[in-house]
């Protein structure tokens, strides 16, 4: 706790210095207690200068996703407000459902640095390679009927593909239903569980994993021919805690926006960004495969198909594969 408060005044004051004598009144601590903090600040990583007479400035921070980081300039209502972060955990997805189970409140957030399980969809893995990458899960509670609660994972790939606009320049293009693509090749995924009545949904655990600085060579030979990573892309090393901070304020944006107005303006966003109208695709089901041409989403988010044959079929879920 008292390493977060410290961190929270050096960042409020960075590029200049902050006094202990200033620190130790703030957090009610003595001087000795405060140099202790900063001294295990700088073993996690922390590039803390000193100078006698001025006080502490923080100098830089390691790329680590914790509750202090990311906290810090987060800006958000109640996306992020409560964060648990991890090392190391079977999956994001798994705790927050945990956490949600237990009444924890809408716009908890979850963070691995690595994922001993990380899900995808239909159960597949989801490759977790440490402190490289960002895997995160979201607790939301919306009013909504449980035939609804897809809206929520393409509200998601809306919110995501901006925020990675807004820290790379970079938009994504959206792949039905929950793919993120830069050049055809992979870059994040969406993955929506629920816990529901019959009638109303009482939770929904967003999952999204983004590769951030992965090296696609490092992944799985089937895995890698799809995959690429945001510094593949920009060919820089990035910064992970504003992108997940960006992510979060997208996040509460658009599910504010449909809270108010409904799923139109997501219908109209996520169509705007999806690289599937008028494409030629082939869609697995379990025992079954359909082509057709993609149309764009009816009002409850199902894909519209036109067959070979001429007639419009509703997708609600299935395996998209782009042919042409």
């Amino acid at each position: 706790m008292f390493d977060e408060k410290i961190l929270k005044l050096l960042k409020e004051n960075r590029g200049d210095y902050t006094s202990g004598t200033d620190i130790s009144r703030s957090l009610d601590v003595s001087r000795t207690a405060v140099w202790k903090h900063i001294e295990g600040l700088r073993k996690a990583g922390y590039n803390i200068g000193a100078v006698p007479s001025f006080g502490y400035k923080l100098v830089g921070s390691p790329d680590i996703l914790t509750h202090a980081e990311i906290q810090t300039g987060l800006k958000t209502k109640y996306i992020g407000k409560n964060i648990h972060a991890f090392s190391l955990t079977d999956s994001t997805n798994t705790k927050a459902f945990e956490l949600a189970m237990h009444g924890a409140p809408e716009g908890t957030l979850i963070v691995a640095e690595s994922q001993r399980k990380g899900k995808g969809r239909l159960g597949r893995r989801w490759e977790s390679p440490k402190e490289v990458n960002i895997y995160t899960s979201i607790i939301l509670r919306p009013r909504i009927a449980p035939s609804s609660a897809s809206q929520i994972t393409l509200l998601a790939a809306v919110a995501a593909a901006r925020a990675i606009e807004k820290t790379t320049k970079i938009l994504p293009d959206i792949k039905w239903p929950n793919d993120l693509l830069i050049k055809n090749r992979k870059v994040a995924g969406i993955l929506m569980e629920l816990d529901s009545e019959a009638d109303m949904v009482n939770f929904i655990v967003l999952g999204i994993g983004i590769d951030v600085n992965m090296e696609p060579t490092s992944l799985p030979p089937d895995v890698a021919k799809i995959a690429t990573s945001l510094k593949n892309e920009t060919g820089r090393r990035l910064e992970r805690v504003p992108i997940i901070q960006e992510l979060c304020r997208q996040i509460e944006k658009w599910y504010e926006i449909f809270k108010k107005e409904g799923f139109g303006p997501v219908i109209t966003e996520w169509e705007r960004l999806s690289i599937m109208a008028g494409k030629y695709v082939r869609i697995s089901f379990l025992k079954d495969t359909k082509e057709g041409v993609a149309l764009g989403l009816d009002t409850d988010g199902a894909l519209l198909l036109r067959l070979p044959t001429g007639r419009i079929e509703r997708v609600v879920a299935g395996d998209v594969t782009m042919v042409r």
